[in-house]
């Protein structure tokens, strides 16, 4: 495996010519980006995107197996939460599908056949949205960064005392929710939608803060975005495609478990 120096990618285009083109546009214009892998179909760039973590994914529309945008949604779902999910570009011969990209939070849409100038604009976009992102400890790193915060007595201090009740906003107005009332937590980009019978409201933190700050004894994670509370819990359906949603008391819509924690619900 090489030694990462650069940015990553991986590379989805089910047209041999169109995906050995892309490739060499993009060492033209990026010489320092890292092809890691190239998949031939849909189901192919999911499993390698999950095996090699890269940090931009070239994903064409349509190809075989599963989609340009069901692999972006598949990958996002099933994303270690502790790492930055990749940046995904759509290179398709389709303007059909930009909004849809887009909402996929997308960060370019290149209508084929690229060409080097228009690719100039996507690495630019991609180079600063990299470079927004905070530089996170290499591994093996942490634990040297906890022991010299130790020795200077700046040890990170778990939270004297569980939060039993969480100020949420609706509108202008603050509700006072009893942990024990919450049916679920679902994270969004700034917030978590707190979840009960008597409605939904927001706070303004993330989910891990959100996790530490209450007893979660009582709430299991079925999305790395979603916990869900153990009590609300009715039954979990398998779906065709092999994932589960959940019937929760309270709660009309069903809850998607993303297939990192469908293990959790399989029968025993």
């Amino acid at each position: 495996m090489h030694e990462r120096t650069g940015p990553t990618a991986v590379i989805a285009e089910d047209e041999p010519v169109l995906a050995r083109t892309l490739r060499r546009l993009l060492e033209q214009a990026w010489p320092e980006l890292q092809i890691l892998a190239m998949a031939e179909d849909g189901l192919q760039a999911t499993e390698l995107a999950l095996a090699h973590a890269p940090d931009i994914m070239f994903l064409d529309i349509k190809m075989p197996g599963r989609n340009g945008l069901e692999v972006a949604e598949t990958v996002a779902d099933e994303w270690p939460e502790q790492a930055a999910e990749p940046l995904f570009v759509f290179v398709t011969a389709y303007d059909a599908y930009a909004v849809s990209a887009f909402e996929r939070a997308a960060v370019d849409y290149i209508l084929k056949p690229a060409t080097p100038e228009r690719l100039a604009q996507t690495v630019d976009r991609l180079k600063a949205r990299l470079g927004q992102r905070a530089p996170q400890p290499r591994e093996g790193e942490m634990a040297q960064v906890m022991q010299r915060m130790q020795s200077m007595g700046e040890a990170p201090q778990l939270p004297r005392e569980r939060i039993k009740v969480i100020r949420a906003g609706v509108g202008n107005t603050v509700r006072m929710i009893p942990v024990t009332d919450v049916i679920c937590f679902e994270a969004t980009e700034k917030y978590v939608n707190v979840v009960t019978a008597g409605g939904e409201a927001l706070v303004r933190m993330s989910l891990r803060e959100l996790m530490a700050s209450i007893d979660s004894a009582d709430f299991m994670q079925v999305h790395r975005s979603v916990l869900v509370n153990t009590h609300a819990i009715l039954s979990a359906t398998r779906e065709e495609n092999g994932q589960y949603s959940l019937n929760l008391r309270g709660l009309e819509r069903p809850l998607k478990v993303s297939r990192a924690f469908s293990h959790l619900f399989r029968p025993m």
